[in-house]
């Protein structure tokens, strides 16, 4: 037999091995005697001949905004030479512009190559809502690669380690009747905003240097300080609430507001006794030795993460012990696959991961795909429990998303979920047009190169 004839015979063989499971039932005999044409068709019969990966390229970059409370959201599509196209989104309350800048450098990439378009526009992210354009490209890169290679995106992060993935529901105002209804719900895992707003009237319960105090700055230079009495106050709410949901369920704290470290470190004192799950955000997160430094004054867990970019900026956090879990918002933190090597660092320093969402469908599959490919997962947030068109933002997938605490990992290509577009439109901003023309975002030019 020559190499030609054994070259034939191999392939021959790999396809029938590979149609192993359309061979159930049929005579293998009557198959191995047809000629090798038909043997090669009826081997592959069952393969998605739609897209061919090696050969796919980026022909577009389209938006449209939701704006509808509680969100404003730019959804990103990611158009292809051969019709497929992929969905991301800008992370609530971002520009569309943060994508749309990224068009000219995106235009007649393999969208396959995740990790290289990746590492082309990484540079034009950064923390906040900045990062929000860089993180909706990546994710609309992989719905693209699931669907050219008919798998679903968690099986392309090195498979899955949730069949579940637990979620947790913020409930603002502190609120206690709310958590109620969150247990009633389903939830597993509570949150509620514990501030100190709620006390801003009450008598000798905080000092501030004026009315007109920047209750917004940065923590360290408001002049804002908590009072023991405030302090009491808070906790008290704290109190309440776990005297209606019991002490098994898990409650994180956040919303504190922008004060001092010593009135964080108070607060967190008085917090102690009633096992909060976590204390988030504390002071702003590039800050990490006051991190640390309210961490080792307190029994209480803290957690940071929702506005950095790129695992570059949770190193510092992870590495000198400052927090105790990370809390990563994919559609700001560079993404899909940053967000699990955020996660994968933090397991390998004994650090959990919660995430932090607040978006449509497309943004919350993303991050199911996410946590089910990483180990140290705890829970993620859902902000849109309440809203009832939420979910008819998606098609092509089960319903409900989610059920009694609980989403399901989907099994279909990429993110495993579609748009409604006529409930995207009922919700577009007004004046907008749905995934319209960005033909003038196709020649941005600049000299991008970062070395010399």
């Amino acid at each position: 037999m020559n190499h030609q004839k054994q070259d034939l015979e191999y392939s021959r063989r790999c396809l029938l091995k590979r149609a192993g499971a359309s061979l159930v039932g049929l005579s293998l005999a009557k198959v191995v005697a047809a000629p090798l044409e038909e043997q090669i068709a009826f081997a592959t019969q069952n393969v998605s001949r739609s897209s061919s990966p090696s050969q796919l390229k980026i022909t577009d970059l389209r938006v449209a905004v939701i704006t509808r409370a509680p969100f404003r959201v730019p959804l990103i599509r990611i158009d292809t030479n051969q019709g497929l196209c992929g969905y991301g989104e800008v992370r609530d309350g971002g520009s569309e512009r943060y994508a749309l800048m990224l068009k000219s450098r995106l235009l007649g990439q393999n969208p396959c190559n995740v990790e290289q378009v990746f590492k082309r526009i990484k540079q034009f992210g950064h923390h906040g809502r900045q990062g929000g354009g860089v993180s909706g490209v990546e994710m609309a890169l992989w719905d693209l690669v699931g669907k050219a290679y008919s798998v679903p995106v968690y099986q392309m992060l090195g498979g899955r380690y949730h069949d579940r993935i637990r979620l947790y529901a913020d409930t603002p105002h502190a609120d206690v009747s709310a958590l109620k209804k969150r247990l009633d719900q389903g939830f597993t895992f509570l949150k509620m905003d514990l501030g100190i707003t709620m006390i801003r009237s009450v008598p000798e319960a905080l000092t501030y240097p004026t009315r007109d105090t920047d209750w917004r700055g940065k923590h360290p230079f408001t002049g804002i300080q908590l009072s023991d009495k405030g302090a009491a106050l808070m906790a008290q709410r704290l109190a309440e609430a776990r005297e209606a949901v019991g002490w098994e369920v898990p409650i994180a704290l956040d919303h504190f507001g922008h004060i001092s470290v010593d009135s964080c470190i108070k607060l967190g004192k008085a917090l102690q006794p009633y096992q909060p799950a976590w204390l988030e955000d504390m002071v702003p997160w590039e800050y990490t030795d006051l991190l640390k430094e309210i961490r080792s004054a307190v029994d209480v867990p803290l957690l940071t993460g929702e506005d950095i970019y790129l695992l570059d900026g949770f190193k510092p956090l992870i590495d000198q012990h400052a927090i105790d879990m990370v809390h990563p918002d994919l559609a700001t933190a560079g993404g899909i696959l940053e967000t699990k090597k955020i996660g994968d660092y933090a397991e390998q320093h004994g650090v959990a991961m919660a995430m932090h969402f607040a978006g449509t469908p497309v943004s919350f599959m993303a991050n199911v795909h996410c946590a089910a490919a990483t180990q140290n997962f705890l829970a993620l947030e859902h902000h849109s429990v309440d809203v009832p068109w939420w979910e008819n933002l998606a098609t092509g997938i089960e319903k409900p998303l989610h059920a009694n605490g609980f989403a399901r990992v989907p099994e279909g290509p990429g993110l495993g979920v579609e748009l409604n577009l006529d409930v995207v439109k009922e919700h577009l901003e007004r004046g907008r047009e749905l995934f319209g023309p960005t033909d003038q975002w196709n020649r941005d030019r600049s000299n991008d190169r970062l070395w010399s």
